[in-house]
C-alpha cells in the first residue's frame, strides 16, 4: 500500500493489496512454467515482521517534500499495525521470502519509502539516506541491490551518482516519448493519463523495443521500459483483443530483429480481477515461448540485462 497511499484509500483500493497474497505465489507459478526470469522491486518497508522493527530502522534524514501527503513520516505511521499478521496492507516479509526461494528472479530496490525523486522539497541527501536504509535492511537478510526502479518513474539523473556509489548498477529508465517523459504529480495532466491508456491498445507511440548495442554501458546501465501492462477493465473488456495484440505484435518484432521487449506491472495491478488478469498474462506467456522455439527469444532479469549490455561493449561489471 505504500505505493498508492497517497492517492488511493483502502476503501477504494484495499482488495487490490490483499490480492497480492495470491498473485504473488500464481505469478512465480506461471513464471516457473514458463521459464521467465524477472526483476521484482520491493519497497523496503515491507521488508518487516513488526511494526517495532519498522520503527527502529527510520533513515538518520528523512525527505520533507512540500506536498505533505508524499511522505509517510509525518504521522502515518499511526495507521501501521503491529505486524503482518494483522496488516497484510504495510508488510510482505513472507511474499519476499517466497521470490527469495527462486533464485532465478532478482530482488531490486523499489526504494525504502517509495521515495519520489522529482517531486519538491526533497534532496539528493535526502534520496542518499533513504537508499542507505533500503540496502542495509535488504543487506541484514543477505540480499545484494543491484538494480533500482524509481518510483513513480520519476527518473531522475541527478541521483544515478548516489546510486551507483551504492552498488546500484542498473536502474529501469522510462520509454522514448512525450509521453513517459518523468514527471511530478503537479507537472503530470489529464491528457497524458488518457493517451498512455490509449497507448496500451492502439500503438500511439510505437514499440519501445530496442537494442542493448544502442544503450551505454556507464555504470549506473539503463534498462529501458517497453511497456506498462495494464490491468485488466472490465468496462474495457470488448477491447481486450487490441491490448493483446499491441503487445504480442511487439513482442514479435523484438523478437525477429533481436531486440529487446521489457514488460512491467505492479503485483497489485492484478490483485482484482485475477482470473482475467491471469488468463491475459498466461496469453502473452504462451507467445513467448512460441517466439522462444522460432527465434530464440529469451527471458532475464535487469541486472542480467545489464552486463549484457556490459559485454557487447567489451566491457566487465563491477
Amino acid at each position: 500500500y505504500w505505493g498508492v497511499r497517497d492517492t488511493l484509500s483502502l476503501e477504494k483500493y484495499g482488495a487490490n493489496i490483499r490480492g497480492e497474497q495470491t498473485v504473488i505465489p500464481r505469478t512465480l507459478d506461471l513464471f516457473g512454467t514458463y521459464g521467465i526470469r524477472a526483476t521484482f522491486a520491493v519497497v523496503g518497508f515491507l521488508f518487516f515482521e513488526t511494526k517495532e522493527q519498522l520503527l527502529a530502522h527510520l533513515p538518520e534524514r528523512v525527505p520533507h517534500y512540500d506536498d505533505h501527503d508524499f511522505t509517510p513520516y509525518d504521522g502515518y505511521f499511526a495507521e501501521v499495525g503491529p505486524d503482518y499478521r494483522s496488516d497484510l496492507y504495510h508488510f510482505a516479509p513472507h511474499l519476499i521470502e517466497l521470490i527469495r526461494r527462486q533464485p532465478q528472479h532478482e530482488l531490486a530496490t523499489h526504494t525504502y519509502s517509495h521515495y519520489y525523486c522529482l517531486e519538491p522539497g526533497q534532496t539528493v541527501a535526502d534520496f542518499e539516506a533513504d537508499l542507505e536504509m533500503a540496502i542495509r535492511v535488504a543487506a541484514d537478510r543477505g540480499i545484494r541491490f543491484r538494480s533500482l526502479v524509481f518510483p513513480r518513474n520519476q527518473f531522475n539523473n541527478e541521483y544515478l551518482e548516489v546510486c551507483l556509489r551504492h552498488g546500484i548498477t542498473c536502474v529501469r529508465s522510462n520509454e522514448k516519448s512525450w509521453l513517459y517523459e518523468p514527471r511530478n504529480r503537479k507537472q503530470e495532466t489529464l491528457l497524458r493519463r488518457s493517451l498512455r491508456l490509449l497507448d496500451a491498445y492502439l500503438p500511439l507511440s510505437g514499440n519501445h523495443n530496442w537494442s542493448p548495442r544502442a544503450v551505454s554501458p556507464k555504470e549506473p546501465v539503463y534498462v529501458p521500459s517497453s511497456g506498462f501492462l495494464r490491468p485488466y477493465l472490465p468496462a474495457l473488456r470488448p477491447f481486450e483483443g487490441l491490448r493483446l495484440r499491441r503487445i504480442k505484435a511487439a513482442m514479435t518484432d523484438a523478437a525477429r530483429k533481436g531486440l529487446v521487449y521489457h514488460l512491467w506491472w505492479h503485483p497489485h495491478n492484478f490483485g482484482v480481477n485475477q482470473d482475467e488478469n491471469f488468463t491475459f498474462l498466461e496469453a502473452i506467456l504462451q507467445h513467448y515461448r512460441d517466439l522462444q522455439g522460432r527465434y530464440g527469444f529469451s527471458s532475464c532479469t535487469m541486472h542480467e540485462m545489464a552486463e549484457e549490455i556490459q559485454a557487447l561493449h567489451g566491457q566487465s561489471p563491477r
